[in-house]
């Protein structure tokens, strides 16, 4: 389910989202200790984006546990050194059962298929959650291996439903063209550019011009413009048909250019422009003295897209291959604002998933595979080490319960059946939520990254063993004011 946030600042702005770290993030709280709960889940979102959620309840989890051993009278350090053990056995239990395709093209793709739509079907895109693992998978595919999410550009535009998304190759640009410009260039070279266009005025606080006639201030509105043509000669002269410049740019210039018939664009936001400079493999130029030094950049054709109401400046065919926009369409800007937050989730675990390519059966399965391996240790183990081992493996439980108490199924006969299908040699068990019984999960294509797990393993551990040392909380005392009276 998602949550309304809602600012108590100015504007009241509102925020409908069920991404964990979006919600903690604006959450404010004194409490310390949930202050480290919330940092675990930024680095989450950081690290791996996905999983947020679930470090935060792992985490709670093994705090709840480490209480009930702490009445018990068992030392902190004790469960910490029991905790350390059992996550080690945990993630040496997903090792042995990892899936790795990364040879094989098309299983791998299917595999990319199966944890994008895992990731989406907790989110607003779950309906159509198999048109944006496409896009997700396309866009990440023509990435080839980097995790720079940079060069994969989301618009927003409201109207449409969300089905009217699509993945366009290249770049969109949120402007329009000017006036009297061509509005289709091929094969462009492109100056991209951060520099004032306006009439160069004497731009000096205060300066005071004395004429002693009208023909005088002529000369100096000449002498400006004859400076403001100079300028814009210097930049015609680089070979250039496109000019994209972050500042505004003035009638003036906008006529010269068009008459040397230059392609220029103004006030392209700076987001857009950075990014324009990455893609088309050009660098942001503020002097145009020497032109041998300047990169421009380049692509095969520029022109005017029409998108719902709005006109864009469409770029095709750029030097960055794996460079792509998505295009994100939607009844309101809230939804436009979850569905972009989701697909940054989905993008963000399937780049991080091409380059570790190992991947896990999902819904509750690697939990009920790590609890079982910790029970065995805590069963092997002597001394007070095992109560902790044992607390471990049943804060693992916590995940399944969460997943099937979510899906509104009754979550202790759903556990304890799970449980004796592991204690079966190498079971796919997990939660089937649809039907809302036990099913076979490699069947039912549902799949997570094991980065994702091994990062929510591994922060959820540290934050708890984290907690648990500390033994007293202080705080300063407030300052007593000495009595002037």
């Amino acid at each position: 389910m998602d949550k309304i946030l809602q600012s108590t600042g100015r504007g009241h702005s509102v925020t409908v989202t069920n991404d964990g770290a979006t919600i903690l993030k604006s959450l404010h709280i004194d409490n310390p200790a949930a202050k480290v709960l919330i940092d675990i889940s930024k680095v989450q979102d950081d690290e791996v984006g996905d999983g947020t959620t679930s470090v935060v309840v792992l985490a709670g989890e093994l705090l709840r546990e480490a209480e009930k051993l702490v009445a018990t009278k068992i030392h902190p350090m004790t469960i910490i050194s029991g905790y350390r053990m059992a996550a080690d056995c945990a993630r040496n239990a997903l090792l042995q059962r990892v899936v790795d395709n990364k040879k094989d093209a098309e299983k791998f793709r299917s595999d990319l298929m199966k944890i994008a739509m895992t990731t989406l079907s907790s989110k607003i895109l779950s309906q159509d959650k198999e048109h944006f693992a496409t896009l997700a998978v396309d866009a990440v595919m023509r990435l080839k291996g980097s995790t720079n999410l940079e060069s994969i550009q989301i618009i927003k535009k409201a109207g449409g439903s969300l089905k009217d998304s699509f993945l366009d190759e290249g770049f969109i640009l949120d402007k329009k063209i000017g006036l009297g410009q061509p509005k289709r260039i091929e094969n462009a070279n492109i100056l991209v550019a951060n520099t004032a266009m306006d009439t160069d005025k004497v731009k000096i606080y205060g300066a005071r011009v004395r004429v002693d006639s009208m023909a005088k201030v002529a000369q100096i509105e000449v002498a400006e413009k004859e400076k403001m043509r100079e300028k814009v000669q210097k930049i015609i002269g680089h070979g250039i048909n496109c000019f994209v410049n972050r500042q505004l740019i003035y009638n003036f210039p906008e006529e010269l250019f068009a008459d040397a018939g230059i392609l220029a664009i103004e006030h392209a936001d700076f987001d857009g422009i950075e990014r324009l400079a990455l893609v088309t493999g050009g660098e942001i130029a503020s002097t145009f003295d020497n032109p041998e030094s300047v990169k421009l950049g380049h692509c095969k054709l520029i022109e005017e897209i029409m998108i719902g109401e709005d006109k864009l400046i469409h770029f095709s065919g750029v030097e960055m291959g794996q460079a792509c926009t998505i295009v994100l369409r939607g009844a309101s800007f809230h939804v436009l604002d979850e569905a972009e937050r989701s697909l940054h989730d989905a993008l963000c675990v399937l780049s991080q998933t091409v380059n570790d390519s190992r991947v896990l059966l999902g819904g509750g399965w690697p939990e009920m595979v790590m609890a079982k391996a910790v029970d065995e240790l805590a069963r092997k183990t002597p001394g007070k080490k095992s109560h902790a081992i044992d607390a471990f493996s049943r804060a693992l439980l916590a995940i399944p319960t969460t997943i099937a108490d979510n899906a509104g199924l009754d979550s202790a006969e759903l556990v304890a059946q799970l449980r004796a299908e592991h204690h079966k040699e190498n079971s796919n068990a997990g939660i089937d939520v649809i039907t809302g019984s036990v099913g076979d999960m490699s069947v039912l294509g549902i799949s997570e990254a094991f980065k994702v797990k091994q990062g929510v393993l591994l922060s959820a551990t540290e934050a708890a063993e984290m907690i648990l040392r500390v033994d007293e909380i202080i705080t300063c005392a407030p300052r007593r004011r000495e009595d002037r009276m």
